[in-house]
């Protein structure tokens, strides 16, 4: 499944509207990325949203 491995965000759910505001059901996809993270001294391939990457980037 499609999931972050930091935050744990997933796909989220919503509706089409309509000009007439008829609700069909949606997803939001999470955009995740393929990232290696060097993690206790050894690299780790880790499945991540940008938020996420954006965040270890600013604190590292």
């Amino acid at each position: 499944m499609a999931k972050c491995a930091h935050c744990g965000k997933t796909t989220t759910f919503g509706h089409n509207r309509s000009f007439s505001l008829r609700a069909t059901n949606r997803k939001f996809l999470p955009n995740l990325q393929k990232v290696t993270v060097i993690e206790k001294g050894s690299k780790t391939q880790k499945t991540l949203c940008t938020k996420c990457i954006r965040t270890l980037v600013k604190t590292a």
